[in-house]
């Protein structure tokens, strides 16, 4: 049989192709981290007396069991958000993938797409399930934006490491509360709010990098 003859691509296309998988990538991290913020206000919004404080974020999708309280418009709003912004996410570290080889930054950013995506198909009702999701987003989110530092140049690599460890810290700070923590002023609904926003930003920033320059990666 005769060999087929290799196929050289141009290197200018292979180029062309990276930058672009770049760009798709950042343009679904920004639009993942839009949508879930503005999804979580508008939610809130439609909420009879919710409170920032008091009610824990994924209340908008439903409360923990037993007896869980489910208000819509909010519950289906909620939940809609975060399949989409965990598909979003997920489907935008697969082309970051393909031009970026470090497994340190697309394995949590993929974690963090997962969790999200399963807050929002197991809302509080589900109870353990659900805040196993969740617990998955909250770490994986953070690690994602310190690990990014292997990916990012300056001043945008600090800014990640800065808003991974404000979600890091207060993960660990969460499980070690005590009557003593200054935290509690906030509530438990305020507590969550400073893990869960700091990664949202950092996804709706990352977003804009990517799309303005080319990650460097293996």
């Amino acid at each position: 049989m005769t060999a087929r003859p290799r196929v050289s691509v141009p290197c200018g296309v292979v180029s062309y192709l990276r930058e672009r998988n770049i760009q798709v990538a950042g343009a679904l991290l920004l639009v993942a981290g839009t949508v879930a913020l503005m999804g979580i206000i508008t939610a809130e919004t439609l909420y009879p007396g919710y409170s920032t404080s008091d009610n824990m974020i994924s209340d908008l999708g439903a409360t923990e069991p037993p007896d869980s309280i489910i208000e819509q418009p909010s519950s289906n709003l909620f939940s809609g958000t975060m399949i989409v912004t965990g598909a979003l996410v997920m489907i935008g570290t697969y082309f970051a993938r393909m031009t970026i080889k470090e497994n340190g930054f697309t394995v949590p950013l993929t974690l963090f797409g997962l969790g999200v995506l399963g807050v929002g198909v197991f809302n509080g009702s589900w109870g353990d399930v659900h805040g196993l999701f969740a617990l998955t987003a909250f770490v994986a989110g953070a690690l994602a934006a310190i690990m990014s530092y292997k990916v990012f140049s300056a001043p945008m690599r600090h800014i990640s490491v800065v808003l991974g460890l404000i979600s890091l810290i207060t993960i660990i700070q969460y499980f070690a509360l005590d009557d003593s923590s200054p935290l509690l002023e906030m509530g438990e609904g305020g507590v969550e709010r400073w893990i869960a926003y700091p990664t949202l930003m950092w996804t709706t920033a990352a977003g804009g990098f990517l799309m303005a320059r080319e990650g460097k990666g293996g």
